[in-house]
């Protein structure tokens, strides 16, 4: 039984061969169509990995009520002490945001400016790939970049570059799980309070980190109710839902897209449907002739599911490889308000996108199989 329907795959690959335009016209379709699937997957799936809450997130964000941009969030240096008094806080990092571009856009450049002496011990997750802790904290003007921030750029240690009005050297590289972290540049935070003219008392937000992520709703409440009577009163939230709110447009952005996504793969399905149909509706005499040969109905199903499934599976490889080198090399990044993400093609898109095009060549297939075997034999033969 496996190895008849071995024997009739192959028979139905040497049969895609025989029309090789049309075959590659084909394939040239369904990997058109599912390089963009596959590119509007992986920015959903990047979406939504940096915005979904998670049970163990500790990590708020404490910023100006009624922020809108980096820029008009103004909270005072001294901030930081008060908010380490209060119960259930483990860590507090102020933190100044430059960015050369608040709007949505494809080339955010994000600087963070943070003490030296307290990044690494605030976030230990994040490691130094290339360059040097000390490197960095030797000079005024160091930069630890995220390696996704500097595959775009182009950057190595050493490299200096400009942006948003500040100049920088690149002291490190670093590489993060948190996906923010990859696409920006910590700078120390005299210096770019200093060069964005902020004044050294003044930071943008405080990272605060949390005993559990059970405390995390109350100790955000009651940091807001601490400083609700200031002339700078917050607004807290979990990192997540912060990132959420700040990248709305590009959430809606996403969103849009995926509608395209949809087109693309109704698009891949006539595509393999016409296809197959052709091939059939050609191949009427030829098929009559099996089944006289004893081929049974079943054999001569197999037979087209096979061939659409063969386009269906080389041209949507074709077509989300094709994406994944595309994204890898061009390290697509989108950014709103100082919140950088990078499209990241990850091998459960790859795989989903592999076995919808499998599945979408099956079934395109079902009504060819079924035109191919309706039609009577002596009537077939006669055609």
């Amino acid at each position: 039984m496996i190895g008849a329907i071995g024997r009739l795959t192959l028979l139905a690959g040497k049969q895609l061969v025989r029309h090789r335009m049309r075959t590659l016209l084909t394939l040239a379709g369904i990997a058109a169509g599912m390089f963009l699937y596959t590119a509007v997957a992986s920015l959903q799936r990047s979406l939504e990995g940096a915005t979904e809450s998670d049970a163990a997130d500790t990590t708020l964000v404490v910023y100006r009520e009624n922020r809108f941009c980096p820029s008009t969030s103004r909270l005072p240096r001294h901030y930081e002490d008060e908010i380490r008094r209060i119960d259930g806080v483990r860590e507090v990092i102020p933190v100044k945001i430059t960015v050369n571009n608040c709007g949505a856009s494809l080339d955010v450049i994000t600087f963070r400016g943070v003490p030296p002496d307290t990044l690494l011990e605030y976030a230990p997750e994040m490691t130094i790939v290339d360059g040097s802790a000390s490197q960095w904290k030797a000079r005024d003007d160091g930069a630890l970049i995220g390696r996704h921030f500097a595959a775009r750029r182009g950057l190595t240690v050493g490299d200096a570059f400009e942006a948003a009005g500040v100049r920088v050297e690149v002291s490190g590289i670093i590489d993060s799980p948190h996906p923010q972290d990859n696409n920006v540049a910590y700078v120390h935070l005299p210096f770019l309070q200093q060069a964005s003219r902020y004044g050294l008392g003044v930071v943008t937000q405080f990272n605060v980190r949390v005993r559990s992520a059970e405390e995390a709703e109350s100790v955000a409440r009651a940091i807001d109710d601490h400083f609700r009577a200031e002339a700078e009163p917050t607004f807290t939230q979990p990192e997540k839902a912060f990132i959420a709110q700040t990248a709305g447009e590009l959430i809606a952005l996403a969103g849009f897209t995926r509608w395209i996504g949809y087109g693309a793969v109704v698009a891949v399905f006539a595509l393999v449907a016409n296809a197959v149909l052709l091939v059939v509706r050609g191949r009427v005499k030829e098929n009559a002739v099996l089944r006289t040969l004893g081929y049974p109905s079943p054999a001569i199903v197999w037979l087209v599911l096979s061939e659409g499934a063969l386009l269906g599976l080389l041209g949507g490889g074709i077509g989300v490889v094709a994406s994944m080198l595309a994204l890898n090399w061009r390290r697509v990044t989108m950014g709103s308000e100082g919140i950088a993400l990078a499209v990241e093609a990850e091998p459960v898109v790859l795989a989903i996108g592999l076995g919808l095009a499998l599945a979408l060549g099956l079934l395109a297939s079902l009504w060819p199989a079924w035109v191919a075997i309706r039609r009577p034999v002596v009537e077939s033969l006669r055609s």
